[in-house]
C-alpha cells in the first residue's frame, strides 16, 4: 500500500467510535485526519500521525474545506470512514419534520457528501477504501428508533449500489455493522425523544418506555453483555483497512449477530411478536 493510501479521513472523532478508531489507526502507522464538529473536542488527538480537522458532516462547504486539506496534504484520501451519526427516538408521528431532516442531514446526506467529494482523488490513484459505519439497526428495526434505522437501512443500499460502481476503478466499499456498543449513544438516544408532547398524548407512554428501554440495553440489560466498548469496532476497521480483499460486511459484536440472524430467520409476524413483549405497544387497550 502506498503512503497515499494510507491518508485516512474519519468523521466523528469527538468521542466512541470515531475516537477510538482515530487513536488505534494512529498507533499503526496510518496517517490519520480526525474530524469533528468541534475542534477543541479533539485536540487531545493530535500527534505524530493524527491531524485533527473541524469538519460538520451536515455543511457542504465544510466538507470540501477538510477533504481539501488532506488532498494538499496527501495527494488523495486514500480512506473514508464515515462514522459520525447520532439516533433519533421516539413515535414516527410524534417527530417534528426539522429533526427528521436533521437525523438524515447527519446520518445519510453527510456521508453522500463525502463520499462524492472524495471519489475524484481515488479514481485518480486507482485505489481507496470507503467505510460506512451502519448498525445492526440497518438490518432491523426496534419500536421507537424508526427514523435511525431508516437512515441506516439507506446506508445499506448506498453502500450496495456504490460497490459495484466502483469496483473497477480499484475502490472497495465496506460496511461495518456493530451492535451494542458501550458508548454515550444509549443516553444521547433516550434523550432525544421529542420533548412537549401533550401529557395524554396517544405515545406519550411507549416513547418514555422507549427511553427507558434503551438505556437499560446498553447499560443494565442482558444484551449489553453480548456487546462490547468502541475499540472493538475500531478492531475491525483496522482489519477491513488492511485486507486485500476486505468483506462487503463486518458485524461488530455478538449481540449484532444474534439479533440479525434471529431478524432474518424470523417471519415478521414473529418478529412483531418478540418486540411486543420488550416494548408496550400504543394504542387503546
Amino acid at each position: 500500500m502506498s503512503a497515499l493510501g494510507r491518508a485516512v479521513l474519519i468523521t466523528g472523532c469527538s468521542s466512541g467510535i470515531g475516537r477510538a478508531t482515530a487513536e488505534r489507526l494512529a498507533r499503526r502507522g496510518w496517517s490519520v485526519y480526525a474530524t469533528a464538529r468541534d475542534l477543541a473536542s479533539i485536540h487531545t488527538l493530535e500527534g505524530p500521525n493524527c491531524r485533527p480537522l473541524r469538519m460538520d458532516v451536515t455543511e457542504p462547504d465544510s466538507i470540501r474545506e477538510a477533504v481539501t486539506a488532506v488532498e494538499d496534504a496527501a495527494g488523495a484520501v486514500g480512506a473514508l470512514i464515515n462514522n459520525a451519526g447520532y439516533s433519533q427516538s421516539g413515535a414516527v408521528e410524534d417527530v417534528p419534520m426539522d429533526l427528521v431532516r436533521t437525523q438524515f442531514e447527519t446520518n445519510f446526506f453527510g456521508p453522500l457528501g463525502l463520499i462524492q467529494a472524495v471519489l475524484p482523488g481515488m479514481r485518480r490513484a486507482g485505489w481507496g477504501k470507503i467505510v460506512n459505519m451502519s448498525s445492526m439497526g440497518g438490518k432491523l428495526t426496534f419500536p421507537g428508533g424508526g427514523l435511525y434505522h431508516a437512515s441506516k437501512h439507506a446506508i445499506e443500499a448506498l453502500s450496495d449500489a456504490l460497490r459495484f460502481e466502483v469496483r473497477r476503478f480499484g475502490v472497495d466499499v465496506i460496511v461495518v455493522e456493530p451492535g451494542i456498543i458501550r458508548t454515550g449513544f444509549a443516553s444521547a438516544a433516550a434523550s432525544s425523544v421529542p420533548a412537549g408532547t401533550p401529557s395524554d398524548g396517544p405515545y406519550d407512554d411507549f416513547n418514555s418506555a422507549v427511553a427507558v428501554a434503551t438505556q437499560m440495553v446498553y447499560e443494565r440489560g442482558t444484551l449489553r453483555r453480548l456487546g462490547a466498548g468502541p475499540t472493538a469496532v475500531a478492531r475491525v476497521v483496522e482489519r477491513a483497512l488492511e485486507a486485500k480483499h476486505p468483506r462487503a460486511r463486518y458485524p461488530v459484536t455478538p449481540s449484532a449477530r444474534l439479533l440479525m440472524t434471529a431478524r432474518k430467520i424470523m417471519p415478521d409476524g414473529a418478529w412483531d411478536a418478540f418486540l411486543r413483549r420488550q416494548f408496550p405497544q400504543p394504542g387503546p387497550h
